[in-house]
Formats: C-alpha cells, sequence, structure tokens
C-alpha cells in the first residue's frame, strides 16, 4: 500500500479508546455486560470490531453463530467453558492468557465456568456488524437457557 501524501496523522493516526469511554449500548445477554471500544463510530475502525465481556458466575449464552464472522477472546480473569458443534458435543475451557478463535458459522454456546467469579475477556471480531443468529440446539449444561435478547434480535 502506498502512503497517501499529506495525511493527518493527528486526525488519521491511532486512536486510544479509554476504558471510561468504552460504549456499553451494545446487544446484551442476562449475565453478560458487553461494552464496544473499536467500533466505527469511536475510532474510523471498518473491517474490526473489539471490545469486553464480563461474564458473570453461572451466566450462558444459548447455542447461536456469527454468521461469516470470525471471533478471537482473550480470557484476562476467570475460567470460561465453550461447547460447539451441531449438538453442542464438543467442550473445551480457557483460562487467564488463554486465547480462543471461533470461526465463522460455527454453533456454540459461551459460559463462565467458576460458581465463583466473574469471566473477564476481551474480544476482537472481523466486522462490525452485531450478527448473532439465535439456533434450536438444547445445551447439555444444566443451567438456565440465554438467549441473546435486544433490538437486533428479539425473544
Amino acid at each position: 500500500m502506498i502512503r497517501p501524501m499529506a495525511t493527518d496523522w493527528k486526525t488519521h493516526g491511532i486512536k486510544i479508546v479509554r476504558a471510561c469511554d468504552m460504549d456499553t449500548n451494545t446487544p446484551q445477554t442476562p449475565g453478560m455486560t458487553r461494552a464496544a471500544a473499536i467500533t466505527r463510530a469511536k475510532t474510523g475502525a471498518s473491517k474490526l470490531w473489539a471490545g469486553t465481556v464480563v461474564v458473570q458466575p453461572n451466566a450462558k449464552t444459548s447455542a447461536h453463530h456469527h454468521g461469516e464472522l470470525e471471533s478471537v477472546l482473550y480470557v484476562i480473569r476467570g475460567r470460561a467453558r465453550f461447547r460447539w458443534g451441531d449438538h453442542l458435543e464438543f467442550v473445551e475451557e480457557a483460562g487467564p492468557g488463554d486465547f480462543i478463535y471461533v470461526p465463522p458459522y460455527v454453533p456454540h454456546q459461551e459460559m463462565n465456568a467458576n460458581p465463583d467469579i466473574p469471566v473477564e475477556v476481551v474480544v476482537v471480531r472481523s466486522g462490525q456488524e452485531p450478527i448473532v443468529v439465535n439456533l434450536d440446539i438444547p445445551s447439555p449444561e444444566p443451567l438456565e437457557e440465554a438467549k441473546w435478547i435486544d433490538p437486533i434480535h428479539p425473544a
């Protein structure tokens, strides 16, 4: 890529989004708090979305996928459990320092594996749209189901 001439790097350079300036006006799931940091509105990003998710003890999503988006999660604190597959038959846990990659269209479920402390993760997605497709797959987990419910994904 050829660098554009006379670029205003002050306006079009690095952006820092402070923790206190993150946007919590994002799709939420009961027991989970999402906050957006890197968005088109905040930074001008066009190909990435990044933010944080805090998952309370015993909270989980229902089965879903994120369409064509790729997702990467980095666990800061706590223990996250993921189920995936046509019947959520595969299960794995991740702890602090672990990365999780979720390919496009993979049916999955996210949850806190620890009943005592929240899970804190950083999430990066390959697009700006909050694509979530709820799936009618029963969970092998004994906890109550919690679907993504927001203006984009009504109950």
